[in-house]
């Protein structure tokens, strides 16, 4: 479990597969900030650009690690394929601390598509087109996590195709902070919806309403 609020950048440095058939996934290494992995254990968790993946090997000394990335991951998320490019992490959420952002799971529901990134003032405007199956828990003033980050929705456009667009107001803080400041319009991002949202679509159901409690 996670909050979305980003703890460290860290860098891609080589990527190897684990095998030579297309469901082999990949071993990633990461280079983390100084002083980053004091604390963690082998097969702890840290979310990386907002996916979930367990710590296989570490050095602490170097601040160095690896993690295993299977093939079903890599299909339904973007940028953990390549090397050299800056990811954001956040470790695992501790019972003692903080909620800063929102209850983020590290399951990434989709990949949006950038269309949108500007600055605006002091601060950036990022518009994103999220996928027909994600549209319904997007809403005004609710809460998106895009490679990791814990934002706010600023707006929502529902497009004729199902699929909607959303705008997001970067602050400085942010831009410098996360890696989200080398997004480009045609790029794409990983999002993971609002946990609340998913469960009340469930429990809506098709009926478009709570169930009767017998």
């Amino acid at each position: 479990m996670f909050t979305g609020i980003i703890t460290g950048v860290g860098q891609i440095t080589d990527s190897q597969p684990l095998g030579d058939q297309p469901s082999h996934g990949r071993r990633l290494t990461l280079q983390a900030p100084a002083g980053y992995l004091e604390g963690v254990g082998l097969g702890d968790s840290i979310a990386i650009n907002g996916a979930c993946m367990t710590v296989t090997t570490f050095d602490v000394a170097a601040s160095r690690f690896t993690i295993d990335v299977s093939a079903e991951s890599l299909a339904r998320t973007v940028g953990l394929a390549g090397t050299g490019h800056r990811v954001n992490l956040e470790q695992a959420l501790r019972s003692h601390d903080r909620l800063g952002g929102h209850i983020v799971t590290g399951h990434v529901d989709g990949v949006g598509a950038v269309e949108v990134f500007e600055p605006v003032g002091e601060s950036w405007l990022l518009r994103i087109r999220a996928p027909k199956a994600l549209a319904r828990f997007l809403a005004y003033k609710g809460s998106i996590t895009v490679n990791g980050v814990s934002l706010t929705v600023n707006s929502v456009a529902d497009a004729d195709d199902g699929s909607t667009a959303f705008d997001i107001n970067l602050i400085p803080h942010t831009i410098e902070n996360t890696a989200l400041g080398e997004l480009r319009a045609g790029g794409n991002v990983n999002l993971e919806v609002d946990l609340i949202a998913r469960y009340v679509e469930r429990m809506l159901g098709a009926e478009g309403k709570l169930p009767v409690s017998a």
